[in-house]
């Protein structure tokens, strides 16, 4: 991790708290709603529909473009580590939908008379460092003077149309693997209030950093039928919409979800983000928790997170494979549960561990 090239703690700069957490599910649904609809295309293959991580549009029978765009306020304090998050965190959607990042643009925000050029310089460096990482390329970008520093940016990626992975695929039978951990908003929330360790800001800020495209890579071997990522609304968040657009139940077994050190401890302190919250209050009525898990292990399965894994669906006779492969490739994979025909669009937690895939 970079040094600063000055000392300022840029996450005090944000108005809206640690966690950059996008607007949250439950009003983000009720504006799209007032939208007209769209003018029906039959070349836009994955639009509003679904909820998907990023746009496709096809260009020919063999190449589609793959489009998202994603930008927020600093979550950590070391400007290079925030432009690599931010970074990882944009390209994280073309990863989701089985494309690979063609072409990137920067999306600034940055109060220019307050603070240190040299601050923005390092944001750009660590974004920069992240698109070669990703093997696209930086093609320009857009810049206002804002009194609040905001970084992001607008990624296009190629896939071929017979191979995207939507969220909405899901099958009865599917093994739902997790290949980052979870706890992110509430860590990041925390680094805010003085309540890491270097150490500890490091390991959260290495798990955000990393991009999604060895995961990606290691599951196009495979017949997986559904993937997203984990971000803003948080892990039930997510695979709500998965439920929801693939018409199947899912049961999560809470035990197996990787969740990050201290992520319990600091939130039973109170340093729980206002979007995990309202990310619960949007899953609720459509999760069924274990007697067993409490209110904050409710909202940590809720946590909004920042650059997070990916949640793949896939057979069950290709699930011990897929999950040795993602292991053997350094990916920090963990079976976490399985899709069901019953009980269409909701989420089943239970408080037990699952033992099918010990030993992997």
């Amino acid at each position: 991790m970079q040094q600063p090239s000055q000392r300022v703690k840029l996450t005090s700069l944000s108005s809206k708290g640690g966690c950059g957490c996008k607007i949250g599910p439950a009003d983000l649904a009720q504006v799209l709603r007032e939208l007209p609809p769209g003018v029906p295309n039959p070349d836009l293959l994955v639009g509003l529909d679904t909820n998907d991580d990023a746009g496709v549009y096809r260009l020919t029978d063999e190449l589609a473009l793959v489009q998202t765009v994603d930008f927020f306020t600093p979550i950590v304090d070391d400007p290079y580590a925030f432009g690599q998050i931010a970074a990882a965190n944009a390209l994280s959607d073309v990863y989701a939908m089985g494309g690979k990042p063609l072409t990137a643009l920067n999306i600034v925000a940055f109060p220019i008379h307050k603070l240190d050029k040299s601050i923005l310089a390092d944001i750009l460096r660590g974004a920069g460092d992240k698109v070669k990482e990703a093997g696209a390329t930086l093609v320009g970008g857009h810049s206002i003077d804002d009194n609040e520093p905001k970084f992001g940016m607008a990624v296009t990626g190629t896939v071929h149309p017979g191979r995207i992975r939507t969220n909405a695929g899901a099958k009865p039978g599917d093994r739902l693997l997790l290949t980052k951990p979870i706890g992110v908003g509430i860590l990041t929330t925390s680094i805010k209030k003085d309540q890491l360790s270097a150490e500890e800001i490091e390991r959260v800020t290495r798990v955000m950093a990393t991009l999604n495209k060895t995961a990606a890579e290691t599951m196009e071997r495979f017949g997986v039928n559904a993937c997203t990522d984990v971000t803003g609304f948080g892990l039930l968040g997510h695979a709500s919409e998965m439920a929801k657009g693939s018409g199947v139940g899912l049961t999560l077994y809470r035990p197996n979800v990787p969740v990050l050190p201290r992520v319990r401890e600091l939130a039973e302190a109170g340093f729980v983000p206002g979007g995990t919250k309202n990310n619960f209050g949007h899953v609720r009525d459509g999760v069924e928790f274990a007697e067993s898990i409490d209110t904050i292990g409710q909202w940590i399965l809720c946590d909004a997170v920042t650059s997070g894994g990916l949640l793949i669906a896939v057979p069950e006779a290709e699930a011990r494979a897929l999950l040795a492969a993602l292991r053997e490739a350094g990916v920090e994979a963990e079976a976490i549960g399985e899709a069901t025909a019953d009980r269409p669009g909701t989420i089943r937690v239970l408080d037990e561990r699952w033992t099918e895939f010990e030993g992997v």
